[in-house]
């Protein structure tokens, strides 16, 4: 891995927000490069999965760059968008196999629709994915015959059908089991490394993260609280990004979401609700 080349993915001063009073993402910074798994983590709703739309170019930031291959997509075309895409594999959330089509189908699923490869050469490129996910002899059957683990390496293996020279990962280890989940992270990052592509995993699990990533991004409210490598990330002074770590419930990060008192809504009495 080469980490003095250029930023694969760079996103500058970013900022985003669904509704005018709460914003999602406040000057953002974040670059993956070649060769490099880098991980985004924070509680739900701090602006992970944001963050990979706007990789994608499925939002636009409201203020800030997001540059791909070194090129500022807000002005992309449809028709270039989808061009750029792929050289992009997506592991979306739980998966999202095809439950209608075998493991093979959903492995050439993506060859089929943006190549003009000879069945003959899509069969013996589909078996080699289903190979190095350990799943070559599923082939012929139904994501229903499959346990959520397998169905899971299933996508990856559609995720990295083309060679992707970008692939993102949106909650990879969601509802796995401790085997399952360590499986799939060792998976992530041997395949990453085999085709040299650059990585961005959106996740919760801090310890799979710290495994196998090489940079780590912690987001709380949208903001940009600590990134660097697994050892900066455990060592970081800042008391959220230590709580978040170590799964305090105690700590600047707050279970209730602001709101008035609650006597107040009750319309009842301070003094009788104390």
């Amino acid at each position: 891995m080469n980490k003095n080349n250029s930023p694969i993915i760079e996103l500058k001063n970013v900022a985003y927000s669904y509704t005018e009073d709460r914003p999602v993402l406040t000057d953002m910074d974040f670059i993956a490069r070649k060769g490099e798994v880098v991980a985004l983590i924070g509680p739900s709703g701090c602006g992970k999965s944001t963050t990979l739309r706007l990789i994608t170019g499925q939002l636009h930031p409201e203020q800030g760059v997001v540059n791909i291959f070194g090129k500022d997509i807000a002005n992309f075309s449809l028709k270039k968008l989808y061009e750029m895409r792929k050289d992009f594999g997506m592991m979306f959330q739980f998966g999202a196999v095809f439950t209608d089509m075998t493991v093979y189908e959903n492995v050439a699923f993506p060859m089929r629709e943006h190549t003009d490869l000879p069945e003959v050469a899509i069969r013996d490129l589909v078996l080699m994915k289903l190979q190095a996910v350990g799943l070559r002899g599923t082939h012929q059957m139904m994501p229903s015959e499959l346990s959520g683990g397998m169905a899971r390496r299933v996508a990856l293996a559609r995720a990295i059908a083309l060679d992707p020279q970008i692939i993102l990962y949106d909650e990879p280890f969601a509802g796995l089991d401790p085997i399952s989940m360590h499986r799939a992270a060792e998976l992530i990052r041997k395949l990453n490394d085999s085709l040299n592509a650059c990585s961005v995993i959106v996740t919760h699990d801090i310890d799979e993260a710290m495994m196998i990533s090489d940079n780590l991004y912690i987001l709380f409210d949208g903001v940009e609280v600590a990134k660097g490598s697994p050892e900066d990330i455990r060592n970081h002074p800042n008391e959220m990004v230590q709580q978040f770590l170590k799964g305090k419930s105690d700590g600047p990060l707050q279970f209730h979401y602001p709101a008035s008192p609650l006597y107040q809504d009750l319309n009842i009495p301070e003094e009788i609700f104390n």
